[in-house]
């Protein structure tokens, strides 16, 4: 003791001449706050402080304009949730479309990635036109696509009526679950596609090779080498995808049906089959008034979400494989 109290005490001068400061070194520190002050002042502005402030409002019973008449309820709005037959089924269809929609979407845009890797001619074309649908805001792609699939209209049941007269299927209604897939799949493999197209040109192509000497085919060669090579780019693409997909809200609403009255829009709600959760927290805040209730469905989604991807994440240590462990 008497030894490491000696060398602890000789070191001390060195520790306080590596922690003193200089005046170049104060001007790095006041130069690197004043570059991520826009950031840091958005992240405060319009992301802790909305958060803090919602988390309070949830704990009220204020439905958009009773500032005056607002209370504190407590815990009334989690309480209620507990009971809401409507939100524990919107719940389990978003959860159901998450573990449809997010391997399916990984897949086909792996698969994507492997097929415009290849040396073939107008590979870039084909990069393009695939990745092309990422650039049309939901909004428009929705409401085109719900002019596609109309039943009475659309170019899909023209196609399908052309190749057998007469046939019209209701991809708006009865098939809203396949339509809203399809739509999703569309809008979002050209970008998935794009950054495993990253990882796949990241992977070392002369550990492939070897493996190919070796012995191995083809499929061998992906599945014991370019997979697990390319694993932190499927974890990225897996946690981003859970998580958007727990979010989706404008597909599912611009999707339904809508009509109009006399100078005023008329919304409908989409049907049941795509009545995500996210739909019934807009309806409880835009169409019933209760924000307070809404808010407090948006702090139980916020949960989720963090429960899951903290599932992903300690998951992924039996599966995901770095180039230099910790």
């Amino acid at each position: 003791m008497a030894e490491l109290a000696s060398r602890l005490q000789t070191a001390q001068p060195a520790i306080r001449a590596r922690a003193k400061i200089g005046p170049r070194g104060r001007r790095e520190i006041v130069w690197f706050y004043v570059f991520i002050s826009p950031w840091l002042f958005g992240f405060l502005f319009l992301t802790l402080v909305p958060m803090v402030m919602g988390f309070g409002l949830s704990l009220s019973n204020f439905n958009g304009l009773n500032w005056a008449t607002m209370k504190f309820v407590g815990a009334a709005n989690y309480l209620h949730a507990l009971t809401d037959s409507q939100l524990w089924s919107s719940l389990r269809l978003t959860l159901l479309f998450t573990i449809v929609s997010v391997p399916l979407g990984l897949l086909v845009s792996m698969g994507l990635a492997l097929l415009v890797n290849q040396e073939i001619r107008g590979k870039g074309l084909f990069r393009t036109l695939l990745y092309l649908p990422s650039f049309i805001p939901v909004v428009a792609g929705a409401l085109a696509w719900r002019i596609f699939a109309d039943k009475n209209s659309g170019l899909i049941n023209g196609l399908l009526s052309w190749l057998r007269p007469g046939m019209a299927l209701p991809w708006l209604t009865d098939l809203a679950p396949a339509t809203l897939l399809m739509f999703v799949l569309w809008g979002g493999v050209g970008s998935g596609m794009i950054v495993l197209l990253g990882g796949l040109q990241a992977v070392p192509q002369d550990l492939r090779e070897a493996a190919l000497i070796d012995g191995a085919n083809e499929w061998q060669a992906l599945r014991y080498v370019t997979l697990p090579l390319m694993s932190p780019v499927l974890f990225f693409q897996l946690t981003i995808g859970i998580i958007g997909s727990l979010q989706i809200l404008v597909p599912p609403l611009l999707l339904a049906a809508s009509g109009y009255g006399s100078g005023t829009t008329v919304y409908t709600p989409p049907p049941q089959s795509i009545y995500m959760y996210l739909v019934y927290v807009f309806v409880q805040i835009f169409g019933n008034q209760a924000f307070a209730y809404g808010i407090a469905m948006l702090w139980i989604l916020f949960v989720i979400v963090l429960l899951l991807t903290l599932l992903v994440f300690r998951t992924s240590r039996g599966w995901v494989h770095y180039e230099v462990e910790q």
